[in-house]
């Protein structure tokens, strides 16, 4: 993949157009027209869509690790939380403050449910007699 491709495809990556996405990279509109099909199903355009696509992902998206340790640092009140307050002259300033009981207990109980720390007690043991009676209808 020479660099113009590399940039198109960084683009269509962006955009989900091919065509747009090589008119950007600097090709021509009769080059996209023509061609945007065969370049985009090369086997090693497609796996480079792959590889910057996972690497997209494991970036934006938090992995179980990462909520566990937030919810922890809420739990334990090493987070705060902004909000406005009034300065005095109709002036707002931001400030930080504790997070409050209400949400420490929730990020405890959203711990406790990932570690299944909390279960129903069902009591499932009964008294019941079962009678099965097998009839096949008139006996000749």
């Amino acid at each position: 993949m020479n660099p113009k491709q590399k940039i198109a495809v960084d683009e269509f990556i962006i955009c989900g157009d091919k065509k747009s996405s090589m008119l950007k990279a600097g090709y021509s509109k009769n080059y996209a027209d023509r061609n945007a099909e065969s370049i985009f199903g090369r086997r090693d355009v497609k796996e480079y869509i792959a590889e910057r696509m996972k690497e997209i992902d494991s970036k934006k998206i938090a992995d179980q690790k990462e909520v566990m340790e937030f919810l922890t640092a809420i739990m334990r009140g090493e987070k705060t939380e902004q909000v406005l307050r009034l300065d005095g002259d109709g002036y707002q300033v931001v400030t930080d403050i504790e997070i409050t009981a209400k949400d420490k207990l929730r990020a405890a109980e959203l711990i406790g449910k990932r570690h299944q720390m909390f279960t129903d007690k069902v009591d499932l043991s009964s008294d019941i007699t079962l009678n099965f009676e097998l009839d096949y209808g008139d006996e000749d």
